[in-house]
């Protein structure tokens, strides 16, 4: 069977209108810098230019000119009838240590495991709707199941399944298909700009394992482990299973408020955080703010956890880069999914972990559930190899913002002052907000007894100081049920107006 050439992930360059600095000087620096810094592999394909100047919103003249530039130096090579790549032995690799640092050694020093068995918390200040349907419209992070290439992801899954061998069909690693790992740690790199290595990426079936994981090596009972106030409510529920004790810190327009988390003191363990798209409220983390956070970090030797649910989807800006990836002092366990990006039964999930810290999430891991299933991993490694992933991506970018921009209108239209919408920027939901004399979690019920399904804002809080809105929903509901379920929700406002 001939498979398709992959095509190439286009990189995450830091390009600026800035007068002071030619467009196509900036693009050839970026690209010499991650050539050089290892983000860029020798052999990898790069885009082509035309690709590159629709990514970064430009023309496609000043991407010309830095390729040239670049073929001419040697860092790129084209090879006819295939592509530009990389060069095997570009110049100035050897000077280049960035890969070769303390982020490839085994740090050696004391790290915490507390592998006791650990009583599951109680959560009734959690509460959380249910929906056998699973399919309802306004459900919060369902992806467009309708829009997933079932026929291929069949053919890709059958395939494996026809000739599965023996070695493959024993007990797996705990840490996951060693191929998949590198998938995965090749797409992070170039895509979220996460420094990371195939060996520090592990498998696990879901984010919320993973921070049940970071929970498991990290904290102990009685423990104080901050998280953003308001948060998602699985990731509390994760937190709580060994003990811990959650403290609420406020987020505003930059993400968490890193003087207030200060003020704690050192006896806070670590930090659940989601600087990329902030959960429930849909703000995203300064570059100030992410720095002051990682020094918070070094300085008082904590930990964060930073969970990128659904960074890929963004509709103001392109997405945004990865906290880890500022991080110099290897403080951040990273937590990512394919349950947004895919579909949730895949239960497929990675953490990027600390070199210091590989060997007490790998044993905690085994514990956990021994490995994650061989088939799926094997499937979806090829779906990223071959490029399925990159094109499904691409493609559900559109079909998102189509969904955003009908919930949007929709709500302008049959909602108007009821119901506000104070963030739309990025992911699959809308968060909005109810006038204040106006109960979330009654709207919510109100709303089940039309069919609708959302999530009321106040429950995502610990403290008493609640917001009063709706967790909206759009990416797994096409855009004439989202009006017609707009609507209903109007209507529904109205009856308590």
């Amino acid at each position: 069977m001939r498979i398709a050439a992959s095509p190439p992930l286009i990189p995450r360059l830091p390009i600026e209108r800035n007068p002071g600095l030619p467009l196509h000087r900036q693009v050839y620096e970026a690209l010499r810098q991650a050539i050089l810094g290892g983000t860029l592999r020798p052999g990898q394909r790069v885009p082509s230019t035309r690709a590159l100047a629709t990514e970064l919103e430009i023309s496609r003249f000043p991407v010309l000119t830095a390729y040239e530039q670049l073929l001419h130096e040697g860092y790129l090579e084209g090879r006819v009838g295939s592509g530009t790549y990389v060069c095997a032995a570009p110049p100035e690799r050897s000077l280049q240590a960035v890969r070769n640092g303390a982020r490839g050694k085994r740090a050696s020093g004391a790290h915490r495991s507390a592998l006791s068995d650990a009583r599951r918390a109680r959560r009734n200040e959690i509460p959380r709707a249910r929906d056998e349907g699973g399919l309802r419209p306004f459900r919060a992070s369902l992806p467009a199941l309708d829009q997933f290439p079932h026929v291929l992801w069949s053919r890709i899954v059958a395939r494996h399944a026809h000739r599965l061998s023996p070695s493959q069909m024993v007990y797996g690693d705990p840490a996951g298909l060693g191929e998949l790992r590198a998938a995965i740690a090749e797409h992070l790199r170039t895509a979220r700009a996460v420094r990371c290595e195939a060996e520090h990426v592990l498998i696990v079936s879901g984010s919320q394992a993973a921070l049940r994981l970071c929970a498991t090596v990290l904290l102990g009972r009685g423990e104080r482990v901050a998280i953003e106030e308001p948060s998602y409510s699985g990731a509390r529920a994760a937190l709580l299973a060994t003990g811990a004790e959650l403290v609420p810190v406020p987020v505003d327009d930059d993400g968490i408020d890193v003087r207030a988390l200060g003020a704690l003191g050192s006896r806070v363990r670590a930090v659940y955080v989601t600087p990329s798209h902030q959960h429930p409220l849909g703000m995203c983390m300064s570059a100030t703010r992410r720095l002051a956070l990682l020094d918070w970090a070094a300085q008082n030797d904590a930990w964060i956890f930073e969970d990128d649910y659904d960074s890929e989807y963004r509709y103001v800006s392109r997405p945004l880069g990865a906290l880890q990836g500022m991080d110099t002092a290897d403080r951040v366990v990273y937590v990512g999914t394919f349950s947004k990006v895919l579909f949730p039964a895949l239960r497929i999930g990675y953490l990027v972990v600390p070199p210091q810290l590989w060997d007490a999430f790998v044993e905690a891991r085994e514990a956990l559930d021994v490995f994650s299933p061989t088939l799926y991993q094997l499937a979806l490694t090829d779906f990223l190899r071959e490029g399925h992933f990159v094109r499904h991506l691409r493609r559900m970018r559109g079909v998102y913002m189509k969904r955003r921009q009908a919930l949007l209108d929709a709500i302008d239209t049959h909602c108007g002052s009821l119901l506000t919408v104070y963030n739309a920027d990025a992911g699959l939901h809308l968060a909005t907000l109810l006038p204040n004399d106006v109960n979330d979690v009654d709207v919510v019920k109100r709303m089940a007894d039309r069919g609708l399904i959302a999530t009321a804002l106040s429950t995502c809080y610990i403290g008493r100081a609640r917001r009063n809105g709706l967790l909206l929903g759009f990416g797994g509901t096409d855009e004439a049920t989202l009006t017609a379920a707009t609507r209903t929700l109007g209507e529904v406002l109205r009856e308590r107006a």
